[in-house]
Formats: C-alpha cells, sequence, structure tokens
C-alpha cells in the first residue's frame, strides 16, 4: 500500500506519523509512504529578480520544507519505515491531491487542527479542501 502522508510540521501532523507507525501493521507489508509537505508560492512582485533569483527561492522551498518534515524523517527511519520526502510549492490541497493521484498513492492520510464551525466556514479547511478534491481514499486524524 502506497500512502501520501500530509505535514505541515505542526504537532498535530506530528501525531499523524505517530498514527501510521502504530497502524502500519493494519496494511499486509509495511506501507510504502510519500511523505510531503506543500509550500505557497512566495508572492512574485515587480522586478523581484533583480533582487532575488530564482534559484534562491528554490532553496527557501527546499529548506523550509525540510524543516517541516525532519522530525517526522527521523521517527519513520526510527520505526524501520521507508518513505520518500517531498517538498511541493504551490496551492496546498491542490498539490497534496494531484501528487497523490500523479505518484500513485492508495491512500492521503492528513491531520485536522480541530477548528470549530465557525472558523472552517470564514477560513477554509486543507483538509476540508483535500476531502473534496481527492477521488483517493483520505484518512483525516483529529
Amino acid at each position: 500500500m502506497k500512502v501520501l502522508l500530509a505535514l505541515d510540521g505542526s504537532k498535530r501532523s506530528l501525531e499523524s506519523v505517530d498514527f501510521l507507525i502504530e497502524h502500519a501493521g493494519w496494511c499486509r507489508e509495511k506501507p510504502e509512504i510519500e511523505l510531503v509537505t506543500v509550500h505557497l508560492p512566495v508572492p512574485r512582485l515587480p522586478r523581484m529578480h533583480l533582487v532575488v533569483s530564482d534559484a534562491q527561492i528554490q532553496r527557501y522551498y527546499q529548506e523550509e520544507g525540510e524543516a517541516r518534515l525532519a522530525a517526522a524523517k527521523k521517527k519513520l527511519d526510527a520505526a524501520g519505515i521507508a518513505y520518500q520526502a517531498r517538498v511541493l510549492v504551490g496551492e496546498v490541497a491542490e498539490a497534496i491531491v494531484e501528487h497523490a493521484e500523479q505518484s500513485g498513492c492508495d491512500l492521503i492520510v492528513i491531520g485536522s487542527r480541530g477548528m470549530t464551525a465557525l472558523g472552517k466556514a470564514l477560513i477554509g479547511s486543507t483538509a476540508n479542501k483535500v476531502l473534496h478534491f481527492s477521488g483517493l481514499p483520505v484518512l483525516l486524524l483529529k
């Protein structure tokens, strides 16, 4: 089974790593993990390229993404679960679903911050968007 595990570096997302490790035995074989974090694109300002190069922006995305994934990598390494780590750039929910579909994942695992209904209505929820956009099964951990 191939599982996309979406992380944002928060305590809640690390709890989803713990859950996956604890329940890896549900699968006949150890799951193959796509460990993913998504960075929103930095706004492009006029003449920004005169000050900041595309290479610098890509390095920024990679460094920020690696920092978000570091604790999860340690946990998965300690548990002996193989993974491929990816730092994606784009709209978060859309990028998660698109990557899951393109990489042949069977399941998306994502944590929820547990916002109130009012908070979700006002600002939306990445987890809810993933549920809406995905044709794959989604395991939402609260």
